[in-house]
């Protein structure tokens, strides 16, 4: 049965369930259409030399993909900074939203660096990190999206893997230092290692790390799918097959009017970390929104009604989450009908660049108008400002264009 509801954008969604790297997922956009051709057009762009780009179709486990290969001369291994990788962008012939999209991952790995060696991000040297197949890996997935027509990028929480990883620094556990910094910094969603799993090695680094959760949201769209890709790591691993899967579509605005629940129970003996955890947990299946209310029951105990919003098909996946993670005996549920406004995504040239804007309208007439969060995020870490003050600067310039 199709989804009734109305196409809007064009999206991505990242499954990184079996790890996910840079070359990983150029492997996953040249598997769903990306020609060869266009990354080493890009990397003629960036005039860089010394790196050859190889790749060819192989499999891990029972899954078909792509491999893509980055090989360095003896010269382009030498580590360099990443302010020199953000100098080679900037200069580059390529798109703005491409040049901008990649400083900010950069930043966002030159930060983490500063923080697990406790230096000043302007000091930071790379090592591992610093080889011009991090350039060819953040600047091709963010040209590789724009060249596939991706507005939005969606993605699964990451697997970090276990046991340990060599290092210029030497062993390291995993998930790598660095890894967990780029975690931190963008408060991003991941599988944290199980003590009882196999020690797979690293699955998920740190330029991998770095460029999904600069560029993606963490959660679940509807997408009405269009074509999809696997990238394959280097490694081969009986456990599990090393695979990061893309799909590609267009996302679904589902009318939700008929068909909500709202799922409710009272908890007296659940800590603030815990219910933290089921909301991330309940939004990460799809919840439409998860809240909690303080009240008292017998006793005069102080307790929680913890609240869930979320679509009639997601009900089962609800319950059984919120009996597992916490320690509820029973879940009030009723059916919820709601009025909701029309949604419409525009772009729009604010002073910043070009970004996208939320216009919310009813009975034809518009009353709201919000800048993207993602794109503003990007603009806050490019620049350097506090993303309220984006917010607050391009919601300004939409209502003085748009509503006046």
């Amino acid at each position: 049965m199709g989804h009734t509801g109305k196409k809007i954008m064009k999206v991505a969604y990242i499954d990184g369930s079996a790890g996910a790297s840079g070359d990983m997922l150029l492997g996953a956009l040249l598997d769903s259409g990306i020609k060869l051709s266009y990354l080493q057009d890009i990397l003629r762009k960036l005039n860089v030399s010394g790196v050859t780009l190889k790749s060819g179709k192989d499999a891990r486990g029972g899954v078909p993909g792509t491999r893509l290969e980055v090989v360095l001369t003896e010269d382009a291994s030498q580590p360099r900074r990443w302010q020199e990788f953000v100098d080679i962008v900037t200069s580059s012939s390529l798109s703005d939203a491409v040049k901008d999209r990649s400083v900010a991952v950069f930043k966002v790995i030159g930060n983490a660096e500063a923080m697990v060696h406790g230096t000043d991000p302007e000091h930071v040297h790379l090592h591992e990190l610093g080889t011009l197949d991090t350039l060819i890996d953040v600047v091709g997935v963010v040209a590789g999206f724009e060249k596939a027509g991706v507005e939005k990028i969606f993605s699964s929480a990451l697997a970090t893997g276990s046991g340990t990883v060599h290092g210029s620094h030497g062993v390291m556990t995993v998930p790598a230092p660095a890894t967990l910094a780029i975690l931190s910094l963008s408060n991003s969603i991941f599988y944290p290692p199980k003590k009882s799993s196999p020690h797979t090695g690293e699955m998920l680094t740190p330029t991998g790390a770095a460029l999904i959760s600069t560029l993606a949201e963490f959660a679940q769209p509807v997408i009405s799918l269009e074509t999809y890709g696997f990238g394959l790591g280097s490694r081969d691993p009986l456990e599990y097959p090393n695979a990061l899967s893309l799909t590609l579509g267009e996302l679904i605005e589902q009318d939700y009017a008929s068909s909500l629940v709202l799922l409710e129970t009272n908890l007296d003996d659940t800590t603030g970390e815990i219910l933290g955890f089921v909301q991330e947990r309940l939004f990460l299946i799809g919840a439409r929104d998860v809240w909690f209310t303080p009240i008292q029951m017998k006793k005069n105990r102080p307790a929680t009604i913890l609240s869930v919003l979320a679509d009639d098909h997601l009900r089962s996946k609800v319950e059984e989450t919120i009996f597992k993670e916490t320690s509820t005996l029973g879940i009030r549920i009723k059916s919820v009908n709601r009025v909701e406004a029309n949604r419409e995504i525009r772009k729009f040239q604010s002073s910043y660049g070009i970004v996208s804007i939320k216009i919310s309208s009813h009975a034809g007439e518009i009353f709201s108008v919000s800048p993207e969060y993602d794109d503003c995020r990007l603009i806050s870490l490019k620049e350097g400002l506090p993303i309220a003050n984006v917010m607050r600067q391009i919601k300004n310039e939409a209502e003085n264009s748009i509503l006046c």
